[in-house]
């Protein structure tokens, strides 16, 4: 009888074993490996649900400047540490009710459910164009920062607000002493 117990413990465990693997790499899935900031997917699906929640939240779409050119020029490890700063600087500025990610290449988003709790937007564009030090050089560092309070739009969803932030952020973009440069 031992026996039989003990063989029918096996595939249990054995699907406890999987089931908690698999949670561990959807997990991972969800989080940047580099700045451990959320993924588009982990970002999604969290702050669809703090907009059910929070309908006056502030959704902010940021895109570092002439990131290729980091890059370029100092390298791609320079290019790692502007990327993780970013995420930093990002993180703190958030606070306790925000949640930062990072969307892809050199694109971040937030999600902050008391706007009035932060230090202001002027603050994380004096941060987001904070120089890093790399290996002993300095690397300049300029972001383009869109934002959309929720409660401007006719209804809140994160579809339109990233939307709206998107539209800033590029308006803004153009109006950056950098980019006008060219």
């Amino acid at each position: 009888m031992d026996l039989i117990a003990g063989a029918s413990v096996l595939p249990v465990l054995g699907w406890a074993i999987h089931g908690s693997l698999l949670a561990r790499r959807l997990t991972a899935a969800r989080r940047d490996p580099l700045t451990g900031l959320r993924t588009r997917a982990g970002f999604t699906a969290r702050a669809e649900h703090l907009i059910s929640r929070h309908p006056s939240a502030l959704v902010l779409l940021i895109d570092l400047d002439d990131f290729k050119a980091i890059n370029d020029t100092h390298g791609h490890l320079a290019g790692d540490a502007v990327l993780t700063a970013t995420a930093a600087r990002l993180t703190a500025w958030c606070g306790r009710t925000g949640i930062p990610a990072r969307l892809g290449g050199d694109e971040f988003a937030a999600i902050v459910t008391h706007p009035a709790d932060t230090p202001g937007l002027p603050a994380l564009h004096t941060a987001l164009h904070t120089s890093v030090t790399h290996d002993g050089a300095v690397v300049p560092v300029a972001a383009s920062i869109g934002a959309c309070h929720l409660a401007d739009l006719p209804t809140p969803n994160l579809t339109d607000a990233l939307s709206a932030a998107d539209a800033q952020m590029y308006q803004a973009k153009g109006h950056t002493r950098r980019n006008t440069q060219r």
